[in-house]
């Protein structure tokens, strides 16, 4: 089969929540509409090789509405009919509905990050169902098998509809935290996307490339100014990703990349963002992060005072394990190595950072680097090595390696 065009790819992801909406609306069946969309996504790639259609969101919604016909028969004939009547709507005969002006992507991002699933099912369920990526490309971009990631999805649907979920905006009461989680699905999308946990790559850029297209959707239709500084710490951080890899996809650390080939348009839509909701009230953990990108963006010296101040405010709205840890390098970028060094046993003694398996691994290469600074070149080889075998991204592990090997 012909591989869809990049504009016919980008077309169906924009659609997919929009189809979705509308069966959902029509039918009141998340779970069937869901599979329903897949299939007219992938009736989509075959049909219009030679063009598309003229209305293509109709074309989705028709053929979505066949496919869910067609379903919810199929269950009405497995299901006793009182079953069916308590999970769903009957099966609507007549003619299929124009599409709706009504944009669904909010309630369907909120949808997917409810609070009845795990967070793992809550990003598998975006990309599904708000992104329009099939379990396969799912499965590869977390390094699972498609059968792992089919059951895993099939359960969150399962999940959304014993803990009756509807599809109908949260009320004032749960807003705020939908959205809050709806935010954090997307942040873990993007990091899972900017250094991929395992793996022969650094990047995933399809994942980086989608968690900001589905966060633009979300500024879009909810211009809050933390859903901002998400969208602006995405386009910032993802301004450097070309530089952070050499000519053999070797490892390239911040302090030496090259700035010429920093993104200089994601930079500058990055900076204007943060700098247009930066006083509209106390900021929260991603307009601080995006201050901290900026920053780093900005032109001349990079001020690493600044970040470390930045990180200290940071820390006291979120005090995570991975934020104490990156407060340790920007103390040491900005006091000296010895100091920093103070700060990370500090902090193990408190927090053990070294022990927490969000930094277990990333403590080791933090105080590798410190220590090497200070001149015990012994013992950086010996943490370096340590840091190697906890990672599972192989180039971040031949990078920790070749450190280690100098002072061999």
């Amino acid at each position: 089969m012909n591989q869809p065009s990049e504009q016919i790819e980008h077309l169906l992801r924009t659609e997919a929540p929009q189809v979705l909406g509308a069966l959902v609306r029509r039918f009141g069946r998340f779970d069937i509409a869901e599979d329903a969309v897949q299939e007219a996504l992938l009736a989509a790639t075959r049909a219009w090789t030679d063009g598309v259609p003229e209305n293509p969101r109709s074309w989705l919604i028709r053929i979505g509405y066949r496919r869910m016909v067609d379903l919810l028969r199929s269950e009405q004939a497995r299901r006793r009919r009182e079953q069916e009547a308590e999970l769903a709507e009957p099966v609507r005969r007549g003619s299929v509905e124009p599409p709706s002006d009504t944009d669904d992507s909010l309630t369907l991002l909120l949808l997917c990050c409810h609070p009845a699933l795990p967070a793992t099912s809550q990003v598998a369920l975006t990309l599904r169902a708000v992104g329009g990526l099939t379990t396969t490309e799912i499965a590869h971009a977390y390094g699972a098998t498609e059968n792992t990631m089919g059951t895993r999805i099939s359960r969150a649907k399962q999940q959304l509809a014993k803990a009756g979920a509807r599809f109908t905006a949260p009320d004032d009461e749960d807003r705020a935290d939908r959205i809050a989680a709806v935010m954090r699905v997307l942040y873990l999308i993007f990091n899972e996307g900017y250094t991929a946990t395992a793996g022969d790559a650094l990047t995933r850029v399809d994942l980086t490339h989608e968690a900001i297209r589905l966060t633009r959707l979300l500024v879009a239709t909810l211009p809050d100014p933390e859903a901002i500084g998400l969208l602006a710490l995405m386009l910032l951080t993802e301004s450097r990703r070309t530089a952070r890899t050499g000519p053999a996809g070797e490892l390239v650390p911040l302090e030496e990349q090259d700035r010429t080939r920093w993104n200089a348009d994601l930079i500058r839509e990055g900076t204007d963002l943060i700098d247009s909701v930066w006083n509209r009230g106390e900021p929260g953990q991603y307009q601080l992060q995006a201050a901290i990108a900026a920053t780093h963006a900005a032109e001349g010296d990079t001020d690493w005072p600044q970040i470390a101040m930045l990180y200290l405010w940071l820390e006291r709205l979120t005090p995570t394990a991975p934020i104490r840890l990156s407060r340790v390098v920007a103390v040491s970028q900005a006091y000296g190595p010895t100091r920093a060094l103070a700060l990370l046993d500090d902090l193990n003694t408190r927090h053990g950072l070294a022990q927490d398996p969000l930094t277990r691994q990333r403590e080791r290469a933090v105080r590798a680097h410190l220590v090497e600074l200070t001149g015990d070149t012994t013992t950086a080889a010996a943490l370096y090595r340590e840091a190697a075998a906890l990672t599972e991204n192989e180039v971040e592990r031949e990078y920790l390696v070749s450190r280690a090997d100098r002072f061999s």
